[in-house]
């Protein structure tokens, strides 16, 4: 199992990912799950990916291959983000279609999801999450935001501080807390993090970050959180019944 998020507001776009992968409880091994596509001033590319870690592996390789053999359309040539989440689409789609019977013979799960987004010169900046079947859906204002993996424990602390106006560093210190919550509640999301922002209007890669689990902001984020909500909870009215 694993733990991406991407968030989507005017100030910019915040990836980020867990690298834990666990084929049970005895093979847990580490791989970094996002990759970027940078051509400063022309465009800034984001994709981290949940699932079977040899089909995600497969898709992002072969999406590289077309980029250093030039062949068209690649990341680097398409002029739009739309075309961005189609050759992903049909990457994923191409790869499946190639190993997923050989994997579903040995009751191997071949599903893969994505998320990609960011900004290329002539467009606004987008966010896309692309199926396992290789269709997507684009965020909106409405919903600026898209998970992948385990997303139940990180989902409620989004949603209650993230909107389109929320500045950067706000959507950090929530994007950091729902994966502290995740990795409370479920052993399969771990350590460490990869964290990126796209600043609007940049096109190129921003802050980044990879927190381990001896990262000194992340261990007292990690501290005021837990303080902060047994404070909070003991401020609770008790029932009047």
């Amino acid at each position: 199992m694993t733990y991406c998020v991407a968030t989507m507001i005017d100030a910019g776009i915040v990836f980020a990912s867990d690298s834990r992968t666990n084929a049970g409880v005895d093979n847990i091994s580490t791989f970094r799950k996002m990759k970027t596509f940078e051509r400063p001033g022309d465009r800034a590319l984001v994709m981290v990916n949940s699932g079977n870690l040899a089909i995600t592996q497969a898709t992002i390789n072969h999406l590289e291959q077309a980029i250093r053999h030039a062949t068209e359309p690649n990341l680097m040539s398409v002029y739009s983000m739309y075309d961005v989440a189609e050759l992903v689409g049909s990457a994923l789609r191409e790869v499946r279609h190639r190993d997923g019977p050989f994997l579903m013979e040995n009751n191997v799960d071949c599903g893969a999801n994505f998320i990609v987004g960011g900004q290329i010169a002539g467009e606004h900046q987008r966010l896309f999450l692309v199926y396992a079947e290789g269709n997507f859906i684009e965020a909106t204002p409405e919903t600026p935001y898209f998970q992948i993996g385990e997303v139940k424990y990180g989902k409620p602390i989004i949603d209650r501080v993230i909107s389109a106006g929320t500045c950067v560093e706000d959507v950090i210190k929530c994007v950091l807390v729902s994966f502290d919550s995740t990795m409370r509640s479920n052993l399969s999301v771990g350590m460490p993090i990869d964290l990126v922002c796209i600043n609007r209007d940049s096109m190129r890669i921003g802050n980044s970050h990879h927190f381990d689990e001896h990262d000194p902001y992340f261990q007292r984020l990690r501290q005021s959180w837990g303080e902060g909500v047994r404070r909070a909870f003991a401020e609770l009215p008790n029932p009047e019944w």
